[in-house]
């Protein structure tokens, strides 16, 4: 099995309701997305999918939460947009268009700090 990973970044504010802690308040952060696809097989080039093509999918979802409030967004009236909601969010949003029988997103990690990250295994 092959595995590709892209990563990516983006500027948001936050608050998490019911947490009892300063991450109640509004804040931001400078997040860093990683996004791992597999694959059992190669094609005739031999690479499992063309990591340009990764990335532009990576970016339109990610562009979607870039430099704004994520609370007000869509995907997070209903669910504080934790590290945990977000890699989830991403690894969903993009299985919609890159998973194929031979191509799966196998895990999104989403880093809020340099030391503090959450990933998601669909």
């Amino acid at each position: 099995m092959y595995e590709l990973k892209v990563i990516t970044d983006f500027a948001a504010a936050h608050q998490l309701k019911n947490f009892r802690g300063a991450c109640e308040n509004l804040h931001g952060h400078n997040w860093k997305i990683e996004v791992y696809v597999t694959s059992d097989t190669l094609n005739e080039a031999g690479v499992a999918i063309d990591f340009s093509t990764i990335k532009k999918q990576v970016k339109d979802v990610v562009g979607t939460l870039d430099h704004t409030f994520l609370n007000d967004l869509e995907p997070f009236r209903n669910q504080n947009p934790s590290s945990e909601n977000i890699a989830k969010y991403v690894a969903e949003q993009l299985a919609l268009s890159l998973q194929t029988p031979e191509i799966k997103v196998s895990r999104v990690t989403a880093w809020e700090s340099e030391n503090a990250c959450a990933t998601y295994y669909p």
